[in-house]
């Protein structure tokens, strides 16, 4: 990917954050280079947000839902010391917790404030499951594909009754600056939830993870999937952007 030169340095140590606005808010990053992606080709003061995903279905729905006015968010893979950091160990029985886990982790790694999220499926047959291991569901490199087909096997037979389930998210921000006396970082988090049931088959091309076989709340059994719903109609109901939304008030209240 070609890179440009931003105003972050983040090799060699955390980045040096040149003092945020006069109001208090979102930092500006002054220093050596940062790679940002073609579309962000350009130097600006916006301040940078680094979303800790590497899944680039993720970025884009944020980006569209967050819609902040004044903030360049930046993923991973374009800052090379959270490329170097790897990966943290989420080992979170909630996903408030692994959240929370993420966005300490990189914030720590970079110096950049950052927007981690975890989400997934909780299905009521399975008590709640696959719950903070839905990536994992079908093992630790299973595709999406591969997740729905063993969902909906292990459901096979079930009414729709007994099929309920919900998409939940947890945006959590941490910000390097805020560290106590002892380097923790708080986090503040917000929430999001979709009520729903697993259909029968998948339908639909659209969205990622389960949405083929996720049927939302007003759909009747054997209705439109959240893969068949465009994406105008899934934002404004979705997990991620209820939580989206939530957190953009905060996020805008301090710069971004």
């Amino acid at each position: 990917m070609t890179g440009v030169r931003g105003r972050a340095r983040v090799a060699g140590g955390p980045a040096r954050l040149a003092g945020g606005p006069a109001h208090g808010g979102a930092p500006v990053l002054a220093g050596a280079p940062v790679l940002v992606g073609a579309g962000d080709a350009h130097l600006d003061d916006r301040p940078v947000l680094l979303v800790a995903t590497g899944s680039t279905h993720k970025l884009r729905e944020l980006t569209e839902l967050l819609h902040l006015s004044h903030a360049r968010l930046v993923p991973l893979g374009d800052v090379p010391a959270a490329v170097a950091a790897g990966e943290p160990v989420e080992d979170g029985a909630t996903f408030a917790a692994n959240a929370a886990i993420k966005a300490r982790f990189y914030a720590r790694a970079t110096g950049l404030p950052t927007l981690a999220d975890d989400s997934g499926i909780e299905v009521d047959a399975l008590d709640g499951g696959p719950g903070v291991r839905t990536r994992r569901y079908a093992g630790d490199d299973a595709t999406d594909e591969q997740n729905n087909i063993k969902l909906l096997a292990t459901l096979r037979g079930l009414p729709p009754e007994v099929r309920g389930a919900r998409y939940r998210c947890v945006l959590a921000f941490a910000d390097p600056r805020a560290a106590g006396p002892r380097g923790g970082i708080p986090v503040v988090t917000r929430r999001g939830t979709l009520e729903g049931r697993v259909a029968t088959r998948p339908r639909g091309h659209g969205g990622f993870g389960y949405d083929p076989i996720f049927e939302p709340e007003p759909e009747e059994p054997g209705g439109r999937t959240l893969g068949e719903w465009s994406a105008a109609e899934k934002h404004a109901v979705s997990h991620r952007g209820r939580a989206a939304r939530r957190m953009a008030r905060f996020l805008a209240a301090k710069g971004y």
